[in-house]
């Protein structure tokens, strides 16, 4: 059964040390754009992280209250929420970060990455043009063409 189970990865620490550890993360982030990371760490991180950039573009001031409860800096969420402001997600539904898989750790062989905040604009696919019906060659036509040329010779 399922009960008084919490969603999410338990990243091999008690809760609390856990939603701190997201909390750090979520901070550096936003301080640098970019952080370095284990893999389940950053998988982490990503849902921990992108409804903030959402509460962003809404931009009212019960989402910035939801985001200072999440990071707990004030300064850092009014940062957050000007980039927010000056469209720098605007044209993006979801899909605020981005994980790039570097390679093993020397130590212990742990998954590495970098997680970083995208901040490029969409590229919008060109609509895929409908392809020319292929002229499909009749059988028949050679059929008749072979008839006629025995009939020529009898």
């Amino acid at each position: 059964m399922r009960h008084n189970k919490k969603k999410g990865l338990k990243l091999g620490t008690d809760a609390s040390h856990t939603k701190a550890m997201k909390k750090s993360l979520a901070k550096a982030l936003f301080e640098n754009d970019r952080i370095k990371t284990t893999e389940t760490r950053a998988k982490a991180l990503r849902s921990y992280a992108e409804p903030i950039i959402t509460w962003a573009k809404k931009g009212d001031i019960h989402s910035r209250r939801l985001a200072i409860a999440k990071l707990g800096d004030k300064n850092l969420v009014a940062e957050i929420f000007d980039k927010a402001a000056q469209g720098m997600w605007a044209d993006r539904n979801g899909g605020y970060t981005r994980i790039m898989k570097l390679g093993a750790r020397k130590g212990d062989n742990a998954e590495m990455v970098i997680i970083e905040l995208v901040t490029e604009p969409v590229v919008k696919k060109a609509p895929k043009k409908a392809a020319a019906p292929k002229k499909v060659e009749t059988k028949v036509e050679a059929v008749e063409e072979t008839e006629a040329a025995e009939e020529a010779a009898e």
